[in-house]
């Protein structure tokens, strides 16, 4: 079996490639249970172990294991970390143990470029970044594979770390820190937030037709980005029907206000590449993807990493 480090994962996991297995394994489906939380108590606090399995009718196994851990902010080291395990599917036998973090981060990304190549507008020049983690830069780099992008303003709470990601990419881009996030909002073409937020950071009033919102950051219930009015200006999509449902913050906590109606997603995204539904309608309408992660995009990135590596046994 062999050992693929995040340095490997960020080698040979392209982005041209990866969009491209995700369009692949969305439009051909897998069989992916629901996650599984197991809670542990532990000496210094509870933490979380996340499974996500995914199979192949006929090919790759995989299974993703993460490990929660909020008070690693105590000890200055990330709370989360894991690994994924991808095995053949002809004897079942394990492949790979590849660095999870590394394959998290970029898949999310790829996804939501994903999402952004069938519904943004084709000519989206301008991306706003709403949050300065780590994948702060793969949102950056992954839309910028799909979309024209020339333009990136980088909103923060911390701003010496939107100055770092505006530094970063100032050689490719034309960067600006901004202050305002309203302002910054009604001039991007592209709004794509990775925040930890509890509380609306986008406010519906400020979106401008044609805009195209990628949520990524609220992955819990109790967790959300905007408020409920950027729901009902937006046509929404979401990555899958079942994580939505259980874990999509905006949407669940709208639904609790009364704003919104789980029936009023538009589409998943497999059904919008597949075109069983329609994506965006007009170029003037708001576009929302909502995601929360799911086993299948996994699966599809450790499959991508593995039949990228030189020299397979």
């Amino acid at each position: 079996m062999r050992v693929v480090s995040a340095e490997e994962v960020t080698r040979h996991l392209t982005w041209e490639g990866l969009i491209k297995r995700l369009h692949t394994t969305f439009v051909n489906g897998v069989e992916s249970p629901p996650r599984h939380h197991h809670a542990m108590h532990r000496p210094d606090g509870e933490a979380t172990m996340l499974l996500m399995p995914a199979w192949e009718a006929a090919g790759y196994i995989g299974v993703k294991m993460v490990n929660v851990f909020p008070q690693n902010a105590d000890h200055g080291i990330p709370a989360i970390s894991g690994l994924y395990l991808l095995s053949e599917g002809k004897h079942g036998q394990p492949l790979a143990c590849i660095d999870g973090s590394e394959l998290t981060r970029r898949r999310t990304a790829a996804a939501s470029a994903l999402a952004a190549q069938a519904l943004a507008v084709e000519n989206a020049e301008t991306l706003l970044v709403v949050g300065t983690g780590k994948l702060a830069p793969m949102v950056i780099e992954a839309h910028a594979s799909v979309r024209p992008i020339k333009r990136v303003l980088i909103w923060g709470r911390n701003p010496s770390k939107a100055a770092a990601i505006a530094d970063e990419y100032a050689e490719r881009f034309e960067t600006h820190v901004v202050e305002d996030l309203a302002d910054a909002v009604a001039e991007a073409d592209i709004i794509s937030c990775v925040t930890l937020s509890t509380q609306p950071l986008i406010k519906g009033e400020w979106l401008t037709p044609g805009t195209h919102l990628d949520l990524i950051g609220a992955f819990r219930p109790q967790m959300r980005e905007t408020d409920a009015l950027c729901l009902r200006r937006s046509e929404v999509f979401v990555d899958t029907y079942a994580g939505a449902k259980g874990e999509a913050g905006d949407i669940l906590q709208a639904i609790d206000e009364g704003e919104f109606q789980f029936d009023q997603i538009q589409a998943e995204l497999a059904e919008v590449l597949t075109g069983t539904k329609a994506g965006r309608s007009v170029p003037e309408a708001i576009t929302l993807f909502k995601s929360v992660g799911a086993s299948l995009e996994d699966l599809a990135a450790a499959i991508e990493v593995w039949e990228s590596l030189p020299e397979q046994p």
